[in-house]
């Protein structure tokens, strides 16, 4: 097995929540978890799927933060992962327990603006 370290590239002020999920209908529930909580809310999300043609599946409501998420979870490349991107001036104490209750979200590894 080869470990590979990848950066997040993203601006320094932008927060951002990586986790773990098992199922290709999280894009649309964790989507519906973010504006349900923060009505206005400015992110972009993708997902890395496991199977078939691992595609990276995407949602948001920001077309910066949803080019983010596609970058990111591109060069993150595992399956199961997701990440999220919230616009400037939006945090992840405002969502993290919403997308915590979302179902098939297992875990949250990091939810941050750090360098990471």
């Amino acid at each position: 097995m080869q470990l590979l370290t990848v950066n997040i590239d993203k601006p320094e002020e932008i927060n951002f929540i990586f986790g773990q999920t098992h199922f290709i209908k999280s894009v649309e529930d964790i989507h519906e978890a973010l504006v349900a909580a923060v009505p206005g809310i400015k992110f972009g999300m993708a997902f890395c799927e496991a199977s078939g043609k691992c595609l990276v599946r995407w949602s948001g409501t920001d077309s910066a933060m949803i080019e983010l998420a596609q970058r990111n979870a591109q060069a993150i490349g595992a399956g199961h992962c997701f990440i999220v991107f919230l616009g400037a001036g939006f945090f992840p104490l405002s969502v993290l327990n919403s997308i915590k209750l979302v179902a098939e979200v297992c875990r949250i590894f990091c939810a941050t603006a750090n360098p990471t």
